[in-house]
């Protein structure tokens, strides 16, 4: 297995229209946002990454939404994703689509994203799954150079593991688009209904539902106590000297 980091340059995108089939990738990403957004709740909410910010949040109870990004035109702040201009423990919810894919390090951005979290704070992700028909086709040498096979895919228990170092629990997890198709949709649509069970580890993209748990450090008193130490019992007897002392008699 690879090691995560890299020194090599990654070019991000930074809109779903410079992927292919982004706009198809970003409908099935919509839908499934859509249902996990009315169950996030909070004060802020960091998407994090030009495709986080093209991906409708409003339907999330979480009103205060920052995007984050160097080139996307639906920014809200300019910054590097692994260094966040915000204080430890600033947001409810982060969205993260498709950014550890291309991160050179991305074990320093769970950790920045870790950083400005809240505790008990969800971390909603998605990426593309290696093991699949799309990651597949980044083997033929025309496909290097654009995206998504520009970046690094990484396996979804890889990124579980990940996760659950930084003490997230993983509350839901998808792996879809078993045939990756932007034509005829109707077929698409029975064909990943039929093979959804017995091919499910081998979709093209994974959608991660994460939340932060964090244990507090609490002394844990014992419950038994200390038995009494023995003690040596003092017994009356007397000594064979004692016994040969005559005894003297009253004077009168």
């Amino acid at each position: 297995m690879k090691p995560a980091r890299t020194v090599t340059h990654i070019e991000v995108p930074y809109t779903w229209s410079n992927v292919i089939n982004g706009e198809w990738v970003a409908e099935l990403l919509q839908a499934r946002l859509d249902e996990w957004c009315p169950k996030l709740f909070g004060y802020h909410m960091l998407k994090l990454g030009g495709l986080s910010a093209e991906l409708t949040s409003s339907h999330c109870n979480i009103q205060h939404q920052i995007n984050v990004d160097k080139f996307s035109s639906k920014r809200s702040v300019v910054a590097d994703a692994i260094a966040l201009p915000f204080i430890e423990k600033s947001f409810d919810a982060c969205l993260l689509m498709h950014q550890l894919d291309y991160a050179t390090d991305p074990h320093r951005l769970l950790r920045e994203i870790d950083r400005v979290m809240v505790d008990d704070g969800y971390l909603v992700l998605s990426g593309n799954n290696p093991l699949s028909l799309l990651g597949l086709r980044g083997l033929l040498p025309w496909n290097r150079r654009q995206a998504p096979w520009t970046g690094r895919m990484y396996l979804p228990f890889r990124i579980n593991d990940w996760l659950r170092l930084l003490n997230y629990e993983v509350v839901y997890q998808e792996t879809f688009a078993i045939v990756p198709a932007t034509r005829h949709l109707a077929c698409a649509a029975w064909l990943e209904h039929v093979l959804s069970e017995p091919l499910s580890a081998v979709g093209s993209l994974y959608f991660i539902v994460a939340r932060k748990r964090t244990c507090p450090l609490k002394l844990i008193k014992p419950t038994w106590k200390l038995r009494r130490q023995l003690a040596p019992v003092r017994i009356n007897c007397c000594t064979q000297a004692e016994k040969t002392v005559p005894k003297i008699p009253p004077q009168s």
